[in-house]
Order: structure tokens, then C-alpha cells, then sequence
């Protein structure tokens, strides 16, 4: 009898169940009919034509905005430009960029390649490619007019300063190498960077590098992962590897199904076990970044420096749609092998009203155990064993460092001085910055300058009050110059990074780092004093 009432209990759950799975897939089926209803009627009936592409995509999208950041529709073009960013290989000219309503605005130039070759700069234009005119072109179109098979030959026309300038190049192979800087900052110390988990190449790049340098007398190393995005968690896996043994966890993943949730274990035999490591992060060093610094912290393998991280704990992959289209969407969260998980933003319980999301640090904080007993933390971010102090950022820094203001500046600085040595280079002009935030820069403009200057332009009679709205907009200015003055310190790295990409390259910047870098030279100091570096880690 007590199993009857079992198995009627069991068929009873099977068929809540199945009539729950019926009723959510037939709620599917029924928004789905009603969104081809509205499109087809749209469609028939809509006074002007409409783009069939245009209105599906920003459909998708608006669907997608209201769940995280990181779940993404790419249309045919946008898949392309998605599998630049994974593999790093594309057919280009050498160049990072803006888009802007009148082209591309070259921001960095790549050495060794055509651009470069060509002598195209920083801060130029490019208005037309191949008789194209490039105003009022459409992001993703502006992001395909450049890209080719390698050879192909390509005209520009460049806006650079007050000059117009026509270039002829061919397009090159581009290949971004997730480990750009690596050298010796000392006779026992090395330093490599490595700037993205780029598939398949971050691992063997990076292998590659601590290799060469053990050549050199490498026997400590510092290991850079600041402003690291993340990227492959596969490349996360195995960099890990090559500091811990064979058959450790490094990372498990946790999804609604069984299929996105896995552990992640070290497969192959370490690097170097034993090599004191000290890893480098901030507050950009973000997903793989993050996997990789938990992971050496629990296990007490590298003492980790620096800022607090991004704190991104979670996964995405990518699903081949119809047409050629992808969807990026996240599976599931990941946890470090002392189970924490740093994602944070809790994107589940975002305020519909407000769109505000909260934060995980901002509720309570769980502990958890490095391998030696050392106490760590979750809810945002890898918290570094080594905190390194800066100023805390103004609301108005945030706004300058997301704007083109510095990249402006640093342009400017370059093309009045342009001659500069990378052993002698100095900047001192923070004044001479603040003064361009206040007379001539238009790119970081606050929320109160628009709101201010939006409410001058309904005035009927705007010239009998001009006075007062310049004095006015003159203390707004000033405020939110007093506020980016209050992370000088921040600043002024930012814009030393700027300017010296433009004369030396990316490879000058790391060179300057190398021997200028605050936080470099911290490390540094720690790894020269073993009794303070065991200590950290709890090694007896």
C-alpha cells in the first residue's frame, strides 16, 4: 500500500510537471505568433518602407537588454567582428578606432603594419575608403570597410588637423598577440603582460614568454593581468595550469542543465610549481582575469596585487542561429576552487522601475579557505591580497575616463611637441590639462552641463541673458574640474598611457611602466623580501 501511494505521489509530479513544461512552452509559442502578427501588419500597412533587418535586430536587443550585458544577438556582419575579438586574426590595416558621424577616428596605431608603414597618426580621420564617403555610415558598416583579404589594395582619405591627406596601402594580416610585453626587470625578476584569453595563443604565448625569460635568470616573475578583459575560459584553464600541478580544479561552472555545468580541472604538467609569482589586477581585470587570480590565490600559489577586480562570475557561449546570425548568451556562474563566486552585479533582481541592479558586496559577504587557511572572500571581485591605494573615483572622473577627452588631449600634446625620447619622458602638465577641460575640450561634458545648456537654448531672448549663462557655465567647469583634480593620480597615468602609445607604441608604454610603475615596483619590493611573501600566502 505504501508503495502505491509512492508511485501515485511520482505520477502525480510527472504530470504537474509536464502540464507546466506544456503551458510554458505553449506562452512561447503564443508571443511568438503575436510578434509575427505585428511584423507582418507592420509590414503590409506601415506608411514607409521599413528595414526587415533593422526592426528584427533592435526587437532582439531590446529583448536581450533587460537580462545582462553579456547576452548578445550579432547579425551577419556582427558575427565577424565577434570572431576578431575570440581568435585576434584579422585582414586590416593596423589600427584601433572610434566611430564617429563623420568616419573613423584612429585612436592607436599597430607597429610593423600598413598603417603604420604608411604614416598614418593618432587622432586622424578617415572620411573616405576606396571612393566611399564614410559620414553618416551605420557602426556596423563603418566596422567592415576596412577589413579584407590580406593584399588587397586600399585608398583613404584622411582628415588630420586642418589638413586633408589621400594614403595608398594594402591590407595586412593582423595578428593581436595576447602577450605583447614581456622583459626582465631585474637580473632575477620577470615581467610579462598578458592582455587578453585570446583562443588557442594566450597559453602558448604566455608559456613561450616565461620560457625565454628563465633563459635570462628569471626566478621570480610579476604577472600583469590589469585592464584584462577576459575571454576564453578554456585559456584560463590551462594558464592556470602551468603554475599548479596536474589534476587540480580550477574553475566549476553552474547552470540551469547539467550541460552548463562542469568542473574544470589542470590536465597537463605545470611550467613551474614553485617560482615565486606575485599577479597584478584592477578594477578592469575582469572574467578569465578573475579565474585565474582566484584560482592561484586558493591555492596559495601567487600573492595577488593591486585593485579589487571587475568581479564578472559569469559564463557565455556562443549558439549558431539561422542566416549566418549567433547569440551570445550566459549558462551559467562560476565558482573558484574555494567555491567563491565574484560575480558582481545580481542582474536577477535588477529594479524594473529604476533599472538600477544591485550589488552582491553590498549584501552579506561569505568566507571561504585558501588551501593554507587563509580567509578570502565573494561578492565582487577578486579581493588582492596586497591592496594597492588610489584615490577613489568622483562621479565626474568616471565621466572623464569614458569619454574621448584624454585621447583629445594626448593627440594635441603630440602634435605640438612632436619629438620625444621614451628615457627622458616626463609629463608635468596637469594644469595644462585642467586648462583644456575648461577652454577647449567637447567631449566630457557632465550631465549638469547638457541640462544647462539644453534650458539656455529654450530661452526666446538668449542674448540679453549670455552673460550670466557664460558665467554660469563657467562654475560648472570649474566644479567639475576641482572633482577630476581629486584623482590627479589616476588621471595623470591615464594620460602619460595616452600620450606615450602615440610616440613609442604600445610597447613603449609597457617599457615606461617597467621602470616608472608604482605598483610594478611594489611587487617587485615583495618578492624581494621572501619572509613578507610567505607570510601572505601562510606558507610555514
Amino acid at each position: 500500500m505504501r508503495n502505491k501511494k509512492i508511485i501515485f505521489l511520482f505520477l502525480g509530479v510527472l504530470i504537474v510537471t509536464f502540464f507546466s513544461f506544456q503551458d510554458r512552452f505553449f506562452e512561447i509559442a503564443k508571443q511568438i505568433e503575436i510578434y509575427n502578427h505585428v511584423y507582418k501588419t507592420l509590414n503590409i500597412n506601415y506608411i514607409d518602407e521599413i528595414n526587415p533587418g533593422d526592426v528584427t535586430t533592435k526587437a532582439i536587443n531590446n529583448t536581450l537588454k533587460n537580462l545582462d550585458p553579456y547576452t548578445r544577438f550579432y547579425n551577419e556582419q556582427q558575427v565577424e567582428d565577434a570572431k576578431i575579438r575570440r581568435e585576434g586574426e584579422y585582414g586590416g590595416i593596423g589600427i584601433t578606432s572610434w566611430y564617429a558621424k563623420q568616419g573613423i577616428i584612429i585612436t592607436t596605431i599597430k607597429e610593423g603594419f600598413s598603417a603604420d608603414d604608411a604614416g598614418l597618426k593618432s587622432g586622424d580621420v578617415i572620411t573616405v575608403v576606396n571612393d566611399q564617403k564614410l559620414e553618416g555610415l551605420e557602426n556596423d558598416n563603418l566596422s567592415q570597410v576596412l577589413k579584407g583579404i590580406p593584399g588587397s589594395p586600399i585608398k583613404l582619405t584622411v582628415i588630420r588637423g586642418n589638413k586633408t591627406l589621400n594614403f595608398n596601402l594594402k591590407l595586412d594580416k593582423i595578428i593581436d598577440n595576447p602577450v605583447p610585453f614581456f622583459d626582465m626587470i631585474n637580473e632575477e625578476t620577470g615581467y610579462v603582460v598578458l592582455t587578453r584569453f585570446t583562443v588557442r595563443k594566450s597559453t602558448d604565448e604566455l608559456r613561450n614568454a616565461i620560457n625565454v625569460l628563465k633563459e635570462k635568470g628569471m626566478k621570480k616573475l610579476v604577472f600583469d593581468l590589469r585592464s584584462n578583459p577576459g575571454g576564453s575560459l578554456f585559456d584560463a584553464v590551462n594558464i592556470t595550469n602551468l603554475f599548479i600541478p596536474k589534476g587540480k580544479k580550477v574553475v566549476d561552472t553552474r547552470g540551469k542543465t547539467r550541460k552548463n555545468s562542469r568542473t574544470y580541472t589542470t590536465s597537463q604538467q605545470p611550467l613551474d610549481t614553485v617560482m615565486p609569482v606575485v599577479v597584478l589586477i584592477n578594477g578592469r581585470s575582469a572574467s578569465a582575469s578573475e579565474i585565474v587570480s582566484g584560482a592561484l590565490q586558493d591555492y596559495d600559489r601567487a600573492v595577488v596585487l593591486g585593485e579589487r577586480s571587475f568581479g564578472k562570475g559569469l559564463v557565455q557561449r556562443y549558439f549558431d542561429l539561422t542566416y549566418g546570425t549567433q547569440m551570445k548568451a550566459t549558462i551559467s556562474k562560476y565558482y573558484t576552487p574555494s567555491g567563491r563566486c565574484i560575480q558582481e552585479l545580481d542582474y536577477a533582481n535588477r529594479d524594473w522601475k529604476t533599472g538600477k541592479v544591485p550589488k552582491f558586496s553590498d549584501g552579506p559577504i561569505n568566507t571561504f579557505k585558501t588551501e593554507n587557511g587563509r580567509t578570502v572572500y565573494d561578492g565582487g571581485g577578486v579581493t588582492p591580497d596586497v591592496a594597492i591605494k588610489l584615490s577613489k573615483k568622483t562621479e565626474e572622473t568616471k565621466k572623464l575616463l569614458a569619454s574621448k577627452a584624454i585621447f583629445n588631449f594626448a593627440t594635441e600634446y603630440v602634435r605640438k611637441t612632436p619629438n620625444a625620447e621614451l628615457n627622458s619622458f616626463t609629463f608635468n602638465g596637469f594644469e595644462d590639462f585642467k586648462n583644456y577641460i575648461k577652454t577647449k575640450d567637447t567631449a566630457f561634458v557632465t550631465e549638469q552641463e547638457k541640462l544647462f545648456k539644453n534650458a539656455y537654448k529654450t530661452v526666446e531672448n538668449a542674448k540679453a541673458i549670455s552673460s550670466d549663462y557664460n558665467n554660469i557655465l563657467n562654475k560648472l567647469k570649474n566644479y567639475k574640474v576641482q572633482e577630476i583634480e581629486k584623482n590627479k593620480d589616476i588621471i595623470t597615468l591615464k594620460i602619460e598611457d595616452a600620450i606615450l602609445e602615440q610616440y613609442f607604441y604600445k610597447k613603449g608604454v609597457y617599457q615606461y611602466r617597467l621602470q616608472n610603475d608604482n605598483t610594478i615596483k611594489q611587487a617587485v619590493d615583495l618578492l624581494n623580501n621572501s619572509t613578507k611573501y610567505n607570510k601572505i600566502l601562510g606558507n610555514s
